[in-house]
């Protein structure tokens, strides 16, 4: 993946370790702080993402909690959806989840999922989030485009 990254901004891959031939968001410290979650293509185009989880994404009881997970499809909403914002900011306007199973510590969570409904300034996405191949979050999401993003970062 050839991305252009300027003033703390774009998609940085990722060459060593765990995550290599991944990739991440530099631009967004909250999912920093939160993840950080990682990203790639597949091989037939559609796009995954994907973290670890650590004993600092635990709740009480010992399991994934429930923010972190949905901060978790919020950031996945736009990595499903990248083939159909093409050069566009976006916000989300609606995020809803059914959590179905627990996640612990060291489980790799991913998410892949699909637009239902495109063109326009309104993306309708769905998705499932796997801990281990093990589902956890069936949830949905609604993108507004906001506007064009600069030549200069990535799409």
């Amino acid at each position: 993946m050839s991305e252009i990254v300027e003033a703390g901004h774009g998609l940085i891959p990722v060459t060593e370790g765990e995550w290599a031939g991944w990739s991440f968001w530099q631009s967004d410290a909250f999912e920093q702080v939160a993840g950080p979650f990682y990203e790639r293509r597949k091989d037939n185009g559609d796009w995954i993402c994907a973290f670890r989880t650590e004993d600092r994404h635990m709740n009480g009881g010992g399991f994934l909690h429930g923010g972190c997970l949905m901060t978790f499809a919020d950031a996945a909403l736009f990595t499903i959806a990248r083939n159909e914002m093409h050069d566009s900011f976006g916000v989300t306007m609606n995020l809803s989840g059914d959590f179905l199973n627990p996640a612990k510590p060291g489980q790799l969570v991913e998410a892949r999922g699909e637009v239902t409904r495109g063109g326009g300034k309104t993306v309708f996405v769905r998705g499932i989030a796997t801990a281990d191949g093990t589902p956890v979050l069936s949830f949905t999401g609604i993108i507004r485009k906001t506007g064009k993003r600069p030549s200069s970062l990535p799409a």
